[in-house]
């Protein structure tokens, strides 16, 4: 829904000092407000029919506004395209970052945390999308195969396949070259059940030998669980800032969701899939929107960062529906893209030759 320069104005007037006050915004406040020189009379009709509109709501019976979830989702819509300001302090953290994936991820969250004083998370980075790039059958044994699968950025997995009866080498030939001809290119998802049971069919009798490759490439193309998923956090003590989450049954929840990492493994499975539909770039989850029940209270931020070879991660940052918008998003962009150069700068690094440093 468009709105008209004064309505943005003033509905970005009254977002931007519930965010500092926390407190119901009248239209003497607004009048205040540095880019308006509209009367008390103007802006009090203004937001009544930005009320009407269901961007601001009237708590009580106070004359004050506060944002709806509309509205605080039309000022993040206009936040998104601005332009990305610097966080200097997140390239002095990349520079002095450590050989190790784990504490490097943990210092990303300490620093979010910090400088947003919101609760931050970040998931450990995990291959999305690879595609299978070869398939080798061996025989070890007479009823017995080494099953090796190789799938983008050279990553290989290779496991026994014990047989009900012999196979010769011949078969384990064609059987090889159904696999390679069929199943080359293709991503887990792109394996279909009519696939499975087409090659199964043209396997003549060696669905076992199917199902083992297939199991194999599921293994290796792996989708995080919410047991398997490794999720770091900081800043959860950050929730007792804001009165409005503070509350002991509020915070209570907040606490266990963050603690019980398959709530936030949720938000970072939601992004993923965002991801593969197209919705690249910052995800915000305000209110209900978000996947998780007892966040309703709360607006979650999110973005995926790339360390290349499908190696992909998601970054959150959680805070009141009130959070400073623009500051987070900011704060994400700035450590995605030190995240997404750092690596790929390292592994386009050029070899020593041969003999010299």
């Amino acid at each position: 829904m468009q709105l008209d320069e004064r309505k943005r104005t003033i509905l970005n007037a009254i977002i931007r000092t519930y965010l500092e006050t926390g407190e119901p915004v009248g239209s003497r406040t607004i009048s205040k407000y540095s880019d308006l020189k509209l009367s008390s009379a103007t802006i009090r009709n203004e937001m009544s029919d930005l009320e009407e509109m269901g961007f601001i709501l009237q708590p009580h019976t106070s004359a004050g506004r506060i944002p709806s979830d509309k509205g605080y989702r039309y000022y993040v819509n206009s936040l998104v395209d601005e332009k990305t300001k610097e966080v200097s302090a997140m390239n002095s953290l990349m520079i002095a970052r450590t050989s190790r994936m784990e504490e490097l991820l943990k210092q990303v969250v300490r620093f979010l945390a910090s400088q947003t004083k919101y609760t931050t998370m970040i998931s450990a980075p995990s291959y999305k999308g690879n595609k299978v790039k070869f398939i080798q059958l061996s025989r070890v044994a007479p009823k017995q195969l080494l099953n090796v699968v190789v799938i983008d950025g050279n990553i290989v997995k290779n496991h026994i396949i014990d047989l009900p009866e012999e196979i010769d080498e011949e078969t384990v030939l064609r059987l090889n070259l159904l696999l390679n001809t069929r199943l080359n290119g293709l991503t887990l998802a792109d394996i279909n059940l009519g696939l499975i049971s087409n090659i199964k069919e043209e396997a003549r009798g060696h669905a076992e030998v199917v199902n083992d490759v297939l199991d194999t490439i599921a293994e290796v193309i792996r989708v995080d669980t919410d047991e398997d998923m490794r999720i770091y956090t900081s800043g959860a003590n950050n929730i007792f800032r804001y009165p409005e989450l503070s509350d002991s049954q509020r915070a209570s929840q907040l606490i266990t969701a963050i603690e019980d990492k398959s709530y936030l493994a949720d938000f970072v499975k939601e992004t993923e899939r965002k991801e593969e539909n197209g919705e690249t770039g910052i995800q915000v989850y305000i209110g209900d929107e978000g996947p998780v029940e007892s966040m309703k209270d709360c607006s979650v931020v999110t973005a995926t960062y790339d360390l290349g070879d499908g190696l992909q991660g998601t970054i959150g940052i959680i805070g009141p529906k009130r959070m400073d918008y623009e500051k987070v998003m900011n704060n994400l962009k700035e450590v995605r893209k030190s995240l997404n150069d750092l690596f790929h700068r390292d592994s386009e690094k050029p070899e020593a030759p041969p003999g010299g440093e």
